[in-house]
């Protein structure tokens, strides 16, 4: 099943550089949180960043995904790491000390238990903001936010209509059999064919799975280089992508 139509957006050009964020940090339920799009916006994301927390390629995402379709959305990128996210240069890990600091954050700071119980306090307190007191929501994910996400919209999920994970982290094909929403998967060519191919079998919702099969894991974050061409055109392609899917299902 694909969940995407053609008629989508006008994304803005994608700055390659020194990109100039158009919203606010906020304070979110005690978490500084980057904020944009429209104040009367009804439809509400949760964008959870990837490990490396706020990066300018990673805010574009999100102003990008504010206001280019046709339905405005507030957008909301919590700072899970509080200030202290992994460093770029320990990926792709090259030494053992790099593995050793890789392994450290995802086992405390990034493990799943320390965050999924931020997320239902964080949406309530966002809410205050919304023009009828409750967004609709949608739910995007970065690499290790991709992890976020499928577990957040497992099983007895009340919060999200919709989610899409991009390069995600950890593919599990155990995660998608107790996905109960609408579900886009935006791959990059390093992650394992199998599991995304097994991942996508598991879906038994609304869902669009694609790998970008030039890119590298990360293109549409951190790691993304906006500098290449092809990169920013694919950049560009993904965050339509997702907006394609949300304007469909969210």
């Amino acid at each position: 099943m694909s969940g995407i139509s053609k008629a989508c957006c006008s994304i803005p050009p994608v700055i390659s550089k020194g990109y100039q964020p158009k919203g606010a940090y906020q304070t979110i339920n005690g978490i500084k949180t980057y904020v944009t799009g429209p104040e009367t916006a009804t439809k509400a994301i949760l964008v959870v960043y990837d490990i490396f927390g706020f990066f300018d390629q990673t805010v574009q995402g999100a102003d990008i995904l504010a206001t280019s379709a046709e339905q405005k959305y507030r957008v909301f990128m919590p700072d899970f790491f509080e200030g202290s996210p992994a460093d770029i240069s320990w990926y792709p890990p090259t030494t053992d000390e790099h593995k050793k600091l890789l392994g450290e954050f995802f086992s405390t700071k990034a493990a799943p238990p320390a965050n999924l119980p931020k997320i239902p306090k964080i949406v309530e307190e966002a809410n205050k903001l919304a023009p009828a007191g409750k967004y609709d929501w949608a739910m995007l994910g970065l690499c290790w936010g991709g992890k976020i996400t499928a577990l957040t919209v497992a099983g007895d999920n009340q919060i999200f209509k919709a989610a899409a994970q991009v390069h995600p982290a950890m593919v599990d094909p155990n995660d998608a059999k107790t996905i109960k929403v609408p579900f886009a998967v935006l791959a990059s060519k390093d992650e394992p064919a199998a599991d995304v191919e097994a991942f996508q079998k598991g879906l038994t919702v609304p869902h669009h799975v694609e790998t970008f099969s030039d890119q590298i894991h990360g293109w549409m974050g951190a790691r993304s280089n906006l500098e290449d061409d092809r990169v920013k055109a694919e950049y560009e392609r993904g965050y339509k992508t997702v907006l394609q899917f949300f304007g469909q299902h969210a």
